[in-house]
């Protein structure tokens, strides 16, 4: 890799560290994100598992990003923008999206948030009900389909394995930040449920960068006898303000990184948001001579986004989102060797019916511009088996079947019929070996291939002609990986994965010359993305415990010409190549902590030319917390913390060839927060 020679000389002398810390091997980890429900230890793909205490210890419980910076391989960006979204990237899939997700796989309780199209939003996740996220890093398309360069499943509790217990929750801090959280769980016989409502006000760091939102979450379970189970999951979002500040140039920033972009405050720039998720799942665990899942699950959203420029800017989209899927598990020998398969077949059908409306100079809306439903429809079917070959080899294979058809049908006639379709057939296939050497150590392999088609809004014509760009095409990856993970006595754990994963027809944004920021997207050749994933935890004693997450990566286009311009050779923009975060935990007793966190984001560019750099920075993060006995069933929970302890001046967000050099979203300086929790 270029320009890394220190970082793996670095990386030499990590992976050397002795490991003789205490003892903690015991614990059995069991995964469920790669479908097949099985113990980490036997599962050939690169997995990084969160628990409870690391989502919701001392945390403000805002956005992922406080979660998964101990993830080696995953990148977030745009955490403050609330209007825009987080934007997720695992090794560097995803980088792309200006707002929103892309090329990821979001799920949430078993319910893919990630459309037919490949979309994917995250602010109906409620980090507050969170019990555990799984996330799979890299290609995994023959288990999810569209949009899987890698997965993030997240769970919320059932009230099944808790105590019966109801908390009230209030946290505040700078930038008039304030969030309240009300949740109630139990289980009375067969039953069990968890409910938690939230409210969230937030006026943000830089102007036009207020939030509102208000989030539902539920699950109910019906144990319907020792093998059967029913439950139900309820999500509702309303989010009457997230405000947008927009984008700033090299100048701006300088002059100053609170301010709001160009027409932000006089366009009122920003989204509102009403959403309804509900979903069935059913469990039979004796289903003949296996076990039978299905699912079923609705999605209804209401949006309006006002854009930072004058012209087509407004957006109102009403979506409907339908899914339903059932897969067979089965356990039995072949030629005397255990296998087990898991096989399913998945619908799903999402219908936006979508306008545009113009938007003077003048900051007045004026007559339509776009009217169409935009329909994507999804059939698939899949495998996935597992064949021990020895008590210590396994042999996994896997295939899926996707048919995706995208349809636009115009309604908006004036300009002529920009009606229009496409229609995708991807095979997506996998092979992996897990060798577990010893009890608790690993060594696996695997290569798998991955597929993303063009999202409707990444196939907008640039010509101004409507329908689907006939030039855009799906983009497809080939990944490899090598890895080692285990866990030793006296406490000590490590995870060490190598990926080399080969991209052609890559989708790239870019923004024309003009006075909007609308992006486009074109196929970019072919590229590289290869590198080291290295996370290490070793507990030093009953109260102390240090965590490290390394990666080190090459992002390249290895051929790719646009303009006239030959980009070979340049790194991809949006993506620095070099992470490495720490986290340092004491816990005293009787439920006392404090967590020092420091995490290093290398520098990366904001074009394909490579002639806008972005410097790297420390962020430095503080948090602690006690818990009191109040009453004999009362607990009183206290905790605060600093975010970005030093005022480093860095980006939230960098946007990738923008138009008019407005590539700069700046983060908030030194921030504070605080909070009691009471339970009884």
């Amino acid at each position: 890799m270029k320009n890394n020679k220190t970082a793996f000389a670095c990386l030499i002398g990590f992976a050397a560290i002795p490991f003789t810390a205490h003892a903690q091997t015991g614990a059995v980890i069991t995964v469920t994100a790669p479908v097949i429900e099985r113990e980490l230890y036997e599962t050939p793909v690169s997995m990084s598992v969160i628990r409870p205490e690391a989502i919701k210890n001392g945390q403000p419980m805002l956005k992922l990003d406080e979660t998964l910076s101990q993830v080696p391989g995953i990148y977030l960006q745009n955490q403050e923008n609330y209007a825009q979204g987080e934007r997720v990237a695992i090794r560097g899939f995803g980088s792309r999206a200006p707002f929103g997700v892309r090329g990821v796989m979001i799920v949430v309780d078993g319910i893919p948030y990630t459309l037919p199209d490949g979309q994917a939003q995250l602010d109906a996740i409620d980090l507050d009900s969170a019990e555990r996220i799984e996330v799979i890093r890299g290609p995994a398309s023959v288990l999810y389909g569209n949009a899987a360069g890698g997965v993030i499943s997240v769970a919320t509790a059932d009230g099944q394995s808790n105590p019966d217990q109801t908390s009230v929750r209030a946290t505040g801090g700078s930038n008039s930040f304030g969030k309240l959280s009300l949740s109630n769980s139990g289980s009375n016989g067969n039953w069990s449920h968890n409910v938690n409502l939230s409210a969230l006000n937030y006026e943000g760091y830089r102007d036009q960068a207020g939030v509102e939102k208000y989030l539902f979450n539920s699950k109910l379970r019906w144990q319907m006898d020792s093998e059967r189970s029913i439950t139900a999951i309820i999500n509702l979002l309303d989010n009457p303000r997230s405000q947008d500040p927009g984008a700033l140039t090299a100048e701006q920033v300088a002059e100053d990184r609170t301010q709001a972009g160009r027409f932000t405050e006089e366009y009122d720039t920003g989204q509102t948001v009403d959403q309804q998720v509900i979903g069935l799942q059913y469990q039979d665990l004796s289903a003949g001579a296996g076990e039978l899942h299905g699912k079923v699950y609705y999605l209804r959203r209401n949006f309006e986004q006002q854009l930072p420029f004058p012209g087509p800017s407004r957006i109102d989209y009403n979506r409907n989102y339908f899914g339903a899927s059932t897969d067979y598990r089965q356990s039995f020998t072949v030629a005397g060797l255990p296998f087990r398969y898991v096989a399913g077949v998945e619908a799903r059908e999402q219908r936006d019916d979508r306008i545009r409306t113009q938007m003077s100079f003048a900051g007045d809306l004026q007559g339509l511009t776009a009217d169409e439903l935009q329909t994507a429809t999804s059939l698939s079917t899949f495998a996935q088996g597992d064949l021990n070959l020895t008590d210590q080899l396994i042999l996994s294979i896997g295939g899926r079947f996707d048919r995706i058809q995208m349809d636009v049908s115009d309604e908006y006639l004036s300009d002529g019929d920009q009606s229009g379709d496409r229609t995708f057939r991807e095979w997506s296939g996998s092979a992996g070996l897990s060798y577990r050497y010893l009890p608790n150590h690993q060594f696996f392999t695997n290569i798998s291939t991955a597929f993303e088609t063009p999202t409707f809004s990444e196939f907008a014509n640039p010509s101004g002609v409507g329908g689907l760009n006939p030039d855009t095409q799906p983009q497809k990856s080939l990944n490899h990986e090598l890895g080692l993970r285990g866990a030793f006595d006296y406490g000590m754990d490590y995870d060490l994965t190598l990926f080399w994963v080969d991209a052609r027809d890559e989708l790239i944004p870019y923004q024309l010359p003009g006075p909007d920021d609308r992006t486009f997207y074109r196929n970019a050749g072919d590229t590289t993305r290869k590198g080291i994933e290295a996370t290490a935890g070793w507990l030093l004693n009953q109260s102390w415990r240090f965590e490290t997450a390394l990666t080190l990566a090459d992002y390249t286009f290895d051929e790719y010409s646009s303009g006239g311009n030959n980009y070979d050779g340049n790194r991809l923009p949006g993506l620095p190549e070099q992470l490495w975060s720490n986290r340092l935990q004491w816990q005293g007793l009787g439920g006392t902590f404090a967590t020092l966190e420091t995490r290093y984001v290398g520098s990366m560019f904001a074009d394909d030319a490579n002639s806008v750099k972005v410097d790297d920075y420390w962020l430095v993060n503080l948090r602690g917390g006690d818990t009191f006995y109040v009453g004999r069933n009362l607990l009183l929970k206290g905790f605060a913390g600093v975010r970005n302890l030093t005022d480093r001046d860095h980006f939230a967000n960098v946007r990738i060839n923008a138009s008019n050099d407005r590539y700069y979203e700046p983060a908030a300086g030194r921030t504070w927060y605080a909070g009691l929790e009471l339970s009884f």
